[in-house]
Order: C-alpha cells, then structure tokens, then sequence
C-alpha cells in the first residue's frame, strides 16, 4: 500500500475531521486570474461547508464569476499530527434571507459551544447581518485528505 493510500481519510473520517474544525481557508480566482485566497468560519453542510459572508466581499464577487473554488482544512504541527482535507467544490451563492439566518444561527452556535443562551441573544444580531451578508455552500467534486498520525510515526 502506498503512503498516500495509508494516510487517506475515509468518508466518515473527513466527515467527523470537517464537524470539529471552525475554521477554512478559501481560495477563488479573482478579476486577473490569480488566486485569492481567504480564511472563513464554517459549518459542516452534508459533505461539504457552509458559511455567510458580506455580499460586497471580493470572493463573492470573484464566485459571481466563477462559482467554483478550492477549500482547505488542515491542522498539526509536527509532521506526525498533519492532518486536513482540501476540496475542490461548486459554490451555491444563497441570497435568502431566512436561509442565511439559519446558516449564520449554525455558525453562531458552532462558535459557542452549543451556546443556546447566546444565539437566544445575538437573534435580532444574526437577522439585521444576514440583511447584509450571502450564504456560501461548497459542495465537493473533488476531495483529497491526509493523516499522518496513522503512519504511526514512522515515515
């Protein structure tokens, strides 16, 4: 078996690795052709992520164009600990508002640790910024993953 087959992920495993993460790193192409790369907070959205941003904001202009980008999730800091999944997906633009609600609540909660209290709170906050903001949906065409903690520290 090969090193690359030994650290692949199954489904289930990039699935449970994308429900913990909080955080990815984005990449569109701009207006020159060139990558444009930025890191957004997410929820886990059937096997890929959802997020909300400003309707304003370049990637959104740039998926306008080009629906389509490349998503990285990655962690570890000793070779032995890298893990992560890079995605290359189709972007839905969502411009419902009460689908971007619940998007933003998710996130909101997913930030809070569960935090009912604190989404009961930021309600009328989550409403007045989904006025503003787009959801964003990254369904995969394409998934690579990696985990080098099942190589058993031998390299």
């Amino acid at each position: 078996m090969s090193r690359r087959e030994q650290i692949k992920m199954s489904p289930d495993e990039v699935r449970a690795y994308l429900a913990a993460g909080r955080a990815a790193n984005v990449a569109t192409i701009g207006p020159h052709g060139r990558p444009h790369v930025v890191p957004v907070f997410y929820v886990p959205a059937g096997d890929g992520l959802a997020t909300w941003t400003y309707g304003s904001s370049q990637k959104v202009a740039n998926l306008r164009r080009l629906p389509q980008a490349t998503v990285l999730v990655e962690s570890g800091e000793a070779y032995e600990e890298l893990r992560g999944v890079s995605m290359e997906c189709d972007v839905q633009i969502v411009e419902d508002t009460e689908e971007i609600v619940r998007i933003g609540t998710e996130m909101m909660l997913k930030m809070t640790k569960g935090s009912d209290e604190v989404v009961t709170a930021a309600a009328q906050f989550i409403r007045t910024q989904a006025e503003k903001r787009v959801g964003l949906v990254f369904q995969p065409t394409k998934v690579v993953s990696w985990d080098h903690s099942k190589l058993g520290g031998v390299y």
